[in-house]
């Protein structure tokens, strides 16, 4: 028993002895006279804010971003009897935008799509968003990458569309009242008219 009064008088006694170690060094926050800490702070300067020089930047250019891992990074071939962009020279204008659609809102809905073999099936372009892209269906087609289409998106001036997994399947341009383009894998032509 005198072992446990002992080490609890010892404990008192530490309490004691560490409660006048903080009253001596009490703040002037609480009514209390400054202590030496922090006279020895209001003694110091304060510090000098640095100057920042500018400093020379190379040249900024521009040029289009890689394909993301694992896209095909291949240019997809130009259909047949496809009409190519005309260039001109010495200052004479340009020829004509086609009259397909011209953005993503024009390019929604029913479209009849003609393969190479000569038949056709029906490809839907929805407005219904799908992560990044946006909703489409397929029904009818004898082209197994053209009938497992679910996604498309309109960039640059061409329809982009996309097979599970965000294979392209193929890519279209306007092209008169309609699209036209290829299949990504085969290279086969592919056009779509509003159905």
């Amino acid at each position: 028993m005198t072992g446990m009064m002992r080490s609890r008088g010892l404990a008192l006694a530490l309490v004691a002895c560490g409660s006048f170690g903080l009253a001596a060094c009490e703040s002037g926050r609480f009514g209390g006279t400054r202590g030496p800490v922090a006279s020895a702070r209001a003694t110091l300067p304060e510090p000098a804010e640095p100057t920042v020089s500018a400093v020379p930047s190379g040249s900024v250019s521009a040029e289009p971003l890689p394909p993301p891992p694992g896209a095909m990074a291949a240019e997809v071939p130009v259909m047949p009897g496809a009409p190519r962009p005309v260039e001109t020279l010495g200052g004479g204008s340009a020829p004509a935008a086609p009259s397909g659609p011209s953005s993503r809102s024009a390019a929604i809905g029913a479209w009849t799509a003609r393969e190479a073999a000569g038949t056709t099936c029906r490809v839907n372009l929805s407005s219904t968003p799908s992560l990044d892209l946006y909703r489409a269906s397929a029904g009818g087609c004898s082209n197994k990458d053209l009938a497992r289409v679910t996604a498309w998106d309109f960039r640059d001036g061409e329809v982009y569309l996309f097979q599970p997994g965000g294979a392209v399947a193929a890519r279209l341009r306007s092209s008169g009242s309609g699209l036209s383009g290829v299949l990504a894998k085969s290279g086969a032509p592919l056009s779509l008219t509003r159905s």
